[in-house]
């Protein structure tokens, strides 16, 4: 017999712990740097979009996730909204498919006539002094 066996070293029993530490050490910076730099930022922008979808309202000007361009003409229901994209052409756009919001209108006053008249009374009367 001119080969004799090969017998592989035993690690020692105390060692094997910390061993497997450093070896998962590596995955979990690996998964902390994408939750920094990948998910949360995507969570952030994702939570801004549904509240600028949740605040479209009648008179914003949009863009859907198609490129087209229009003023929203009525907010159907919480899932739709109609769209006007041309001089009398209105469509019907679901609010998920609207990417952004270019501009928004003022929130229309929840008052009578009185008290619209009486306002712009006041309004007169601070441009007069």
């Amino acid at each position: 017999m001119l080969i004799s066996p090969a017998f592989a070293q035993g690690a020692g029993g105390a060692a094997g712990g910390a061993d497997m530490l450093t070896s998962f050490l590596p995955l979990i910076l690996i998964f902390v740097v994408f939750y920094f730099l990948l998910i949360r930022p995507q969570q952030k922008k994702q939570k801004e979009h549904k509240a600028m979808l949740a605040a479209v309202r009648r008179g914003d000007k949009i863009v859907t996730a198609g490129g087209i361009i229009g003023t929203v003409a009525k907010v159907v229901n919480d899932d739709e909204v109609s769209v006007e994209i041309a001089d009398g052409v209105k469509v019907k756009v679901a609010r998920g498919m609207i990417s952004n919001v270019l501009s928004r209108t003022e929130p229309a006053k929840g008052g009578s006539d009185a008290e619209d008249k009486a306002d712009e009374k006041k309004t007169e009367e601070v441009k007069k002094d």
